[in-house]
């Protein structure tokens, strides 16, 4: 099965010159985790609500001057509408990520979730799989 027969298509996205509560204020109004961090129209990062509250929030910075380039994941992993599936959870479980942004001729197309994964029947291992090795616990900095 290939990823663009269960991506999400219309996915948002944010400028990295946004603030930071722009990016928050987008999580809340689309019940995201994540957004995919796009400068016309290609990823350039990614940005969470986990770096939200780790690299700004947690250090008392301004969320309303802080842009989303000064917290954002850099150099994204990516995949294509064409890849198989089963890669595309490879990639995720190997790299630890929930979703994985979808890019085509260098722009954003869509973004493949291991929820869109685990609903299909014959997928459900593989997104179990993934599911274990991306909730493998850290140990915090001391």
């Amino acid at each position: 099965m290939k990823v663009k027969e269960i991506m999400t298509r219309e996915v948002v996205s944010i400028n990295f010159n946004d603030t930071i509560q722009r990016a928050a204020q987008i999580m809340k109004d689309n019940n995201v985790g994540s957004v995919p961090v796009c400068d016309s129209g290609r990823v350039i990062g990614v940005v969470t609500d986990r770096d939200i509250s780790i690299r700004s929030a947690a250090d008392g910075k301004d969320t309303q001057n802080q842009t989303v380039r000064d917290i954002m994941s850099t150099n994204p992993v990516i995949g294509t509408p064409e890849m198989d599936v089963k890669e595309a959870t490879r990639i995720m479980s190997e790299r630890q990520i929930r979703r994985l942004p979808i890019v085509e001729n260098k722009n954003l197309v869509g973004i493949v979730a291991l929820g869109d994964v685990a609903v299909e029947p014959n997928l459900q291992n593989e997104a179990e799989g993934a599911l274990n090795n991306i909730s493998e616990p850290s140990t915090p900095e001391m």
